[in-house]
């Protein structure tokens, strides 16, 4: 290429500034939420597919080319931008990257086992699933009754307001 052709310095300078005054914070938050889905997503996915006689790791140790450390990093900082974009986006326009977000910690919660990391092997690397936290004071009749026969009420991570319950 001729030097005709190349943008100088200046005109790079002045396209990036532009570049900058449109694009706002919630926009980058929002792709970075997005982004680090995708790289949690791609921490928690064997780096080869095992062939149809090959089962999963043994025990819970991590499949080759799986980050553990990496994924749940990912899991955390998706959280933390969440909480910021909720001031700015309705929360119905959020749910997309709630429910992806969900899906990631469910991955990872297999992916670690019912013990977490680093336990010993007793399930054959089978994790149970998670349960659904029901909404506080949402259908209290249906929750399991206390060896008093009362209802329990929120636990004290859910009374926080610190603990994501899908649909809210």
């Amino acid at each position: 290429m001729s030097a005709e052709t190349e943008p100088s310095e200046e005109q790079l300078r002045a396209a990036y500034e532009e570049e900058l005054s449109r694009i706002d914070t919630t926009d980058m938050i929002a792709q970075t939420a997005v982004s680090l889905l995708n790289i949690g997503a791609r921490r928690l996915a064997p780096a080869a597919d095992p062939s149809p006689g090959q089962a999963a790791a043994p025990g819970n140790e991590p499949m080759p080319g799986q980050d553990l450390e990496q994924a749940r990093d990912a899991i955390d900082a998706v959280r933390a931008l969440l909480e910021i974009l909720e001031r700015r986006i309705p929360v119905a326009e959020l749910r997309p990257l709630r429910d992806a977000l969900s899906r990631l910690q469910m991955a990872y919660a297999q992916a670690v086992g019912p013990a977490g990391p680093g336990a010993s092997p007793s399930g054959a690397g089978e994790a149970t699933p998670p349960q659904p936290v029901a909404p506080a004071g949402a259908g209290a009749g249906q929750q399991p009754a206390d060896s008093d026969g009362t209802a329990p009420g929120p636990g004290p991570a859910e009374s926080s307001g610190r603990l994501w319950v899908p649909g809210r």
